[in-house]
C-alpha cells in the first residue's frame, strides 16, 4: 500500500465570508464547487491552487474555537510555497495582515514567516 499524496485540507472558518474573500482574493485559490448543505447549515467550499484541489473552507454554525495557537493538538499550521517571502510579507502587509518577519530555516537555510486566516488558522509562507 502506498499514499498518493495528499487529496485536500478542511478548514472550519469562523466568519466564513471573510475566510472566502481572505482564500479567494487574496492568497488567490480558485473557486472549484460552492454548496450548501441545508442538513447542516453549513457551507462547503472546494478551492484549487493552479488547478489542483486543495482546501475544503467549511462553515458550521456551531463551531469551536483553536484551542490554541500554534501548539494546540491536531493541525500546526498549513504551509504554502512561494517563490520570494519578502514579497509575499509586503504583499499581505499593504493588504494589513499582520505578517511576522523573516525567519531563516537554521537546518535548510531557507525563508518563511507565519501569519493567520481571518479565523485565526496559523499559516506559514516557506521559500522554495
Amino acid at each position: 500500500m502506498k499514499l498518493k499524496g495528499i487529496h485536500h485540507i478542511a478548514i472550519i472558518a469562523a466568519d466564513y465570508q471573510a475566510s472566502k474573500q481572505f482564500y479567494t482574493e487574496l492568497l488567490g485559490f480558485e473557486i472549484v464547487q460552492e454548496v450548501y448543505r441545508e442538513a447542516r447549515d453549513s457551507y462547503k467550499l472546494d478551492l484549487a491552487l493552479d488547478g489542483l484541489y486543495q482546501i475544503e473552507l467549511f462553515s458550521f454554525p456551531d463551531f469551536r474555537p483553536r484551542a490554541s495557537w500554534p501548539e494546540a493538538a491536531g493541525l500546526r499550521h498549513l504551509a504554502f510555497a512561494v517563490d520570494d517571502v519578502e514579497a509575499w510579507i509586503s504583499y499581505l502587509r499593504s493588504k494589513q495582515v499582520k505578517v511576522q518577519d523573516v525567519r531563516i530555516d537554521e537546518y535548510s537555510g531557507k525563508k518563511f514567516t507565519f501569519f493567520e486566516d481571518p479565523s485565526g488558522q496559523p499559516l506559514e509562507l516557506y521559500e522554495r
